[in-house]
């Protein structure tokens, strides 16, 4: 038993010193990509919002015709989705259980 348990111990230094470059490396990115706006990047937000806006046009000043593209497009990228849930599944209807 204590044989055991030495190598027990044996496989999770290993393990940690295996994973530790990886982790940092996560930790690293994790600091700069998962951390909160600041008040700079609302600023800067808000006045590209108001840039596009500008530029677009607004939604009512859509043809119909640009609005019926919309539309269709939205369907396309919906009906792609779950298209790919049901490949991914491999079930027309629900999760094999």
């Amino acid at each position: 038993m204590a044989g055991l348990v030495a190598k027990t111990k044996a496989l999770i230094t290993t393990a940690k010193a295996q994973a530790r470059p990886m982790f940092d490396e996560f930790m690293r990115y994790a600091k700069v990509e998962l951390a909160p706006p600041t008040p700079a990047d609302f600023k800067e937000l808000r006045g590209a919002a108001e840039k596009a806006k500008k530029a677009k046009g607004g939604l009512g000043k859509k043809t119909v015709s640009e609005a019926w593209l919309g539309a269709l497009v939205s369907f396309e990228v919906i009906s792609w989705f779950f298209m790919g849930e049901v490949i991914g599944r491999r079930h027309f209807v629900g999760y094999k259980v």
